[in-house]
This record gives structure tokens, sequence and C-alpha cells, in this order.
């Protein structure tokens, strides 16, 4: 049994994800900051645990962490100010990088998205330039890490049905040109959790016609 704990559990990806990896056995930990958001997370086959990780410092993370296999992070602060963005989706996902491999959790899989990187292209004044740059500064110190990572960059999220299928798409592809589901999403997360493969990599993803889990497949 894989103990894997989701950071932003009561996100509609994360939601979503937690039955898929009970289902198959996993033990599954969800990080939620409102204990109101605790039966959510219940009746989605996994534990509540209410914990701010904006709050947290490094040591209390890994404390956190001890004893899990794999982590998942996805969070966000969804929008707001450009302080609040900085400080969950950077600092707070590399704090929780660096926490990981204190508590010597050797899987991590982020949660990004497609067209993410330093070369975003966003300028300063734009509204979207804090999430831009916070989750390229993220993604690349998990890049940097020793941990065994895997960067998803789904497309843009919509509520559509699983189709259980996807296409992988290279460098340079736009987000606004390959829509995803999030049910897909989550899909991606539980197939690239159970495959080697695809430690070291990014993958860029939209819903398509190959089945998840030979799309993510190296």
């Amino acid at each position: 049994m894989t103990s894997i704990t989701i950071i932003g559990g009561h996100g509609k990806v994360a939601l979503l994800l937690a039955p898929l990896l009970a289902e198959r056995g996993d033990q599954v930990s969800s990080v939620i900051r409102k204990a109101e958001q605790s039966a959510d997370i219940e009746a989605a086959g996994a534990t509540p645990v209410v914990a701010d990780v904006q709050q947290l410092d490094r040591e209390q993370l890994a404390e956190l962490l001890r004893g899990q296999d794999a982590v998942v992070w996805s969070a966000g602060a969804g929008g707001g100010s450009a302080e609040r963005t900085f400080a969950v989706d950077r600092d707070a996902a590399i704090r929780v990088i660096d926490a990981a491999a204190d508590a010597g959790v050797q899987r991590f899989v982020m949660v990004s998205y497609m067209g993410a990187g330093q070369d975003h292209g966003v300028p300063e004044d734009d509204d979207f330039y804090a999430y831009a740059q916070a989750k390229a500064d993220a993604d690349d110190h998990l890049r940097a890490s020793s941990l065994d990572w895997t960067i998803l960059g789904p497309g843009m999220l919509t509520l559509e049905e699983p189709t259980e299928q996807i296409e992988v798409v290279g460098d340079g592809a736009a987000d606004g040109e390959h829509a995803v589901s999030r049910a897909n999403v989550a899909r991606v997360v539980a197939a690239t959790l159970a495959d080697p493969s695809t430690i070291g990599r990014t993958i860029q993803f939209g819903d398509g016609r190959t089945p998840i889990a030979v799309a993510v497949t190296a």
C-alpha cells in the first residue's frame, strides 16, 4: 500500500483524485485549510489533515509529510493578490519540496499548467504574471531537487466528464489551445504515480485520443 499526501486536498482536481487512489488501495491524506471541509475529504475516501501550508515552516511541513511515499502538489492561491499568489504557489510549494526531501519522501508530482516556465512571456503589469512566475520558480526548484519528480502541465481546465484519453503536446503549446477536463487531470496524476517512467519528466497534455496509461509512458 502506498501512502500519498495531496496538498490542496479540497481543490476540484484533488477531490477527483482521492477516490481514484483510494479505490486502488492507496492510503490518501488530503491537506486542507478549513476543518469544515473534512466531510468532503472523507467522502472522497481520504483522511483529512487540517493544516495551512502557507503558514507552516519547513520543519513543520517535514513532520507533516514524514512516513509518506509520495506527495502531490495540487494547491494554489486561486487568484487574488500577487503577494498571496507568490506566498502559496511559489514559497509554500518550495518549502513543501524541501520538506519532502527532509522527510525522506522521494516521489513528488507537481500539478502545474501548460506553458509554465521562465519564458512564459507574461508582462509584469498583467494580472496573470504573479501566477506564471510563481509556477515557473516552483517548477524549477523541483527540477533541481533530489526528488523523483514529475511536473504535469494540463491545458485549460474544464468540468467535462472523463474520457480517460489525452494528447501529450510539446514545448511551445498554449493552454488555451488544449483544453482538458479536471477528471482527466486527476486520472493523469494517478497514472503518473503508478508509472516510474514518468520520473524526471514534464508532461504537457490536453484531452485527446490516446489512453492515459499509454500516453504518459516514456
